[in-house]
């Protein structure tokens, strides 16, 4: 039996990131990862010479006083990465084509431009407000929510004023919000709203809260990166950093089962069993009850796990091409004028290599990731996944991203390859929706049970991409800070 200090499952970004930290601390650390590639849904991996997204394509963060900045300015490196001009493009049913410029001003011109002056400059400026708490806040309440006595006392020591005022925008909605400012009743903008909040929320502006919601849509107004050779270089280092430090990855590893046993726990993994004092789990929280051999935590989290009818797995479908042009902006959500076959989805969101990354594919060539939602995916089976892809196809080329004759290779994934990649039940990706009954202080503790397991993740911080799981791995780091690791493993912080 191998032993070590800390043993973290998964290696997402909510698992490299507390890893990361944990390591920097001084901690003998193992991280264990069932798949072949580490790095969860925010890596790349190989096809037929080209270097495809697994999940994730848009990186923000990285500005002062986001998550992902913390972490790497708390372990003092750094990764390449390109901040791009242009965050995003928007192809709605009638034709318009927005560009989300990352300038407010400049933006609000353009929303002004296309739904009409009512109300639009009022909207987004509220909401990027909003984001900015979030934001803040998010980095100062490093013990949320709180589920032990120091978690408290970090909470009250962390404490302003704003934060009561903030707080009761998680009893609104988003489509309250539009309400406010007589924006209901703008469909072309209602349409624009739901199709952003599902890349960004993984839910629709009846569900989400105004505090998460608001964020969300505000996320192109901070810088928006791209990561030449893709987001597998960001997993790269932070793998070197732990192992640098003595820590061990181990692929093709994935745990069975997890069970506690006197002052520590005994995981038995598929190449073998591990005794920890701590545990970290970053895979998600339906996965996680699957693996623990302890009942009480099912009981405990039984109004908190949600099943597949509340999810979204994907259709994602990957190409290499000939490249028809050097693209001003690589990433692309277009509207559908009717819903995409077998997934009932009125959107599809496409993300294209730069121009400058020879690293991903050849000089003349252009790798794209293509992605939409499939709501509760167990329940949904896609028949024929060719009449879907040439869908897809058909729609790339209307819009001027490829030409059939032109395509190199392609392939394509339903929510059982996602199931089997990530090893997520059912294949959900996005973490978990956010939903309107579920308030932030109502959100998965990373104290998952009270004892010397953690977990974090995008089913403990939902929906906010790259920038809320690395969150979630501070936060799970912080509270482990918290419950005392240094003085039961007798090392000396930091």
């Amino acid at each position: 039996m191998k032993e070590t200090d800390i043993l973290v499952i998964g290696s997402g970004m909510a698992g490299l990131t507390a890893a990361s930290l944990l390591a920097k601390d001084g901690f003998d650390i193992t991280v264990l990862e069932q798949n072949w590639l580490p790095g969860g849904c925010a890596s790349s991996y190989p096809r037929k010479h080209f270097w495809f997204e697994s999940g994730a394509t848009t990186v923000i963060g990285l500005d002062p006083g986001m998550p992902v900045r913390y972490l790497l300015d708390q372990i003092d490196v750094d990764v390449e990465v390109w901040p791009l001009d242009i965050p995003m493009k928007v192809y709605l049913k009638n034709g318009e084509v927005l560009t989300r410029y990352q300038n407010l001003d400049q933006w609000i011109e353009e929303a002004e431009r296309v739904f009409g002056k009512k109300g639009q400059r009022e909207f987004w400026q509220y909401c990027y407000d909003i984001s900015q708490f979030v934001w803040d806040t998010s980095l100062k309440q490093l013990a949320f929510p709180p589920s032990s006595f120091q978690d408290i006392i970090h909470t009250i020591k962390n404490f302003q004023p704003n934060q009561v005022y903030f707080a009761r925008l998680a009893y609104q909605t988003i489509e309250d919000l539009l309400r406010k400012y007589g924006l209901d009743k703008n469909e072309l903008f209602v349409d624009f709203i739901n199709e952003q909040l599902v890349i960004t929320a993984q839910n629709y502006l009846d569900e989400v809260n105004i505090l998460f919601g608001a964020t969300a849509l505000s996320y192109t107004h901070y810088t928006n990166y791209y990561i030449p050779g893709g987001l597998i270089k960001l997993v790269e280092v932070l793998q070197k950093y732990i192992e640098d430090r003595g820590g061990k990855f181990e692929l093709r590893n994935g745990v069975q089962k997890v069970s506690r046993e006197g002052d520590h726990y005994k995981i038995i993994a598929k190449k073998g069993e591990y005794k920890a004092r701590y545990v970290v789990s970053s895979i998600p929280l339906n996965n996680t009850l699957d693996i623990f051999d302890n009942p009480d935590l099912k009981q405990k989290y039984r109004r908190q796990v949600m099943d597949s009818s509340q999810l979204n797995s994907a259709f994602s479908f990957g190409f290499a091409a000939k490249r028809l042009a050097d693209f001003d902006c690589i990433h692309h959500q277009i509207h559908l004028e009717k819903p995409l076959p077998y997934t009932n989805a009125k959107s599809i969101f496409l993300s294209l290599s730069h121009h400058e990354d020879h690293q991903r594919c050849k000089p003349g060539q252009i790798v794209g990731s293509v992605s939409t939602h499939i709501h509760d995916p167990a329940n949904r089976f896609i028949e024929k996944k060719e009449e879907v892809e040439n869908t897809i196809i058909d729609i790339l080329e209307e819009k001027g991203f490829l030409k059939r004759d032109d395509l190199l290779y392609y392939h394509s994934s339903t929510p059982k390859a996602w199931e089997k990649w990530t090893g997520r039940q059912w294949g959900f990706v996005g973490g978990y929706p956010q939903y309107f009954n579920i308030k932030p202080w109502q959100m998965v503790d990373s104290r998952l049970d009270g004892k010397g397991a953690f977990i974090c993740g995008d089913s403990v911080y939902p929906g906010q991409g790259i920038p809320g799981t690395c969150l979630s791995g501070i936060i799970a780091w912080n509270k482990l800070r918290l419950s005392g690791v240094f003085k039961k493993l007798a090392l000396q912080p930091g």
